[in-house]
């Protein structure tokens, strides 16, 4: 039996990060397994169940046990719109408060539920309606419309070729200390001197003609447009 029944009402704070991560892992596949979420909330799948009976009611996802979970038109909205509400935080936080992009996840977290479209209509006016985040994400409009750009990860880049840097696949701290240390960020153009064979790391040539290398770890979570 599937659990897909009306309610209506806004979603609590727990409510709403689940229906933003259901809806990021699904974006492969189309739909997200007990386990996967359990892993990403670091939860236990228990939690999750019973998580989903009640989103099902929001009428926010379609679950039925032991299948997948699949994000209906209603909560797709709902996650976009926390997207949207965390990525221009994000961004007021670097380029009005002038915060690294490093400090800013955390806090965004926290600001995304702030129920208030005024609010965020607000800073998407003043920061002139941008289209990225600080870590070079979409930001869906009032709308829930993203853009899907083409952008690969800098691994899959071929040799000698120039790209630039237009987002990260990780928004820890420590990943963006590391880029921070090497001197990489968003916008910038590199030049891929090398690819080692062996373990996937990749020799590059920054704008100031100095040759980094980085780990395959690493250069998988820089995306690049050739």
């Amino acid at each position: 039996m599937l659990f897909l029944i009306e309610n209506e009402g806004m979603g609590s704070l727990t409510e709403e990060n689940y229906i933003k991560s259901v809806y990021s892992l699904s974006q492969a596949t189309g739909e997200v397994i007990v386990s996967e979420l359990a892993k990403k909330l670091q939860v236990k799948p228990p939690t999750v169940n019973s998580m989903m009976k009640k989103l099902a009611l929001k009428k926010w996802v379609v679950y039925a046990p032991y299948k997948g979970i699949k994000v209906t038109d209603k909560g797709k909205k709902e996650a976009l719109s926390i997207i949207r509400r965390h990525r221009l935080a994000e961004l007021f936080l670097v380029n009005v408060m002038k915060l690294g992009w490093e400090e800013v996840h955390d806090i965004a977290e926290q600001l995304e539920h702030v129920e208030s479209n005024r609010f965020y209509d607000r800073i998407d006016e003043m920061l002139g309606y941008p289209k990225f985040d600080p870590h070079g994400e979409p930001i869906p409009d009032a709308n829930g419309k993203i853009l899907n750009d083409k952008r690969i990860a800098l691994n899959q880049a071929k040799e000698n070729a120039t790209v630039k840097i237009v987002a990260v696949a990780d928004d820890k701290k420590s990943f963006l200390d590391h880029l921070n240390d090497k001197g990489l960020k968003i916008g910038e153009k590199v030049l891929i001197k090398r690819k080692e064979a062996y373990d996937g790391s990749v020799v590059l040539i920054n704008k100031a003609k100095v040759e980094l290398m980085i780990t395959h770890q690493v250069a998988e979570r820089i995306l690049v447009e050739e």
